[in-house]
C-alpha cells in the first residue's frame, strides 16, 4: 500500500464544516496535498491554491534558521503575508460562489 493511497483512505474531517455546514480556511488542503504528490499540480491549486506558497514559505522557514540568511525575516514576513492573503481571498471565493 502507497502512501498517497494511506493518506486517501485515512484523510481527517474538518469539524466546521461537519457542524456548521461551511468550508473553513483550510478545507481542501488534504485534497490538494494528495493531488500534489500525484503530480496533478493544476488540480491542487484548484483545489487548495495557498498549498505551494505555503509549503515554500515552511521550507524558506527552515533554511532561514539553519542558515541564518541575512534580510530572511524580512523574506519571511512577506511570504506568510503573500500566504495569509491567498487564503483569505481563497475563503472568500468558495463562500461567494460555492456556499
Amino acid at each position: 500500500m502507497s502512501v498517497i493511497n494511506w493518506l486517501e483512505n485515512n484523510m481527517l474531517s474538518c469539524p466546521y464544516k461537519q457542524y456548521l455546514g461551511v468550508d473553513c480556511f483550510g478545507c481542501g488542503m488534504q485534497r490538494s496535498l494528495i493531488e500534489l504528490l500525484k503530480g496533478n499540480f493544476v488540480t491542487s491549486f484548484y483545489l487548495y491554491p495557498a498549498l505551494l506558497p505555503m509549503i515554500i514559505l515552511f521550507l524558506f522557514l527552515i533554511a532561514h534558521l539553519i542558515f541564518k540568511f541575512k534580510n530572511g525575516g524580512t523574506w519571511l514576513k512577506y511570504q506568510f503575508i503573500f500566504v495569509v492573503s491567498i487564503v483569505v481571498i481563497n475563503f472568500i471565493v468558495k463562500l461567494s460562489f460555492i456556499g
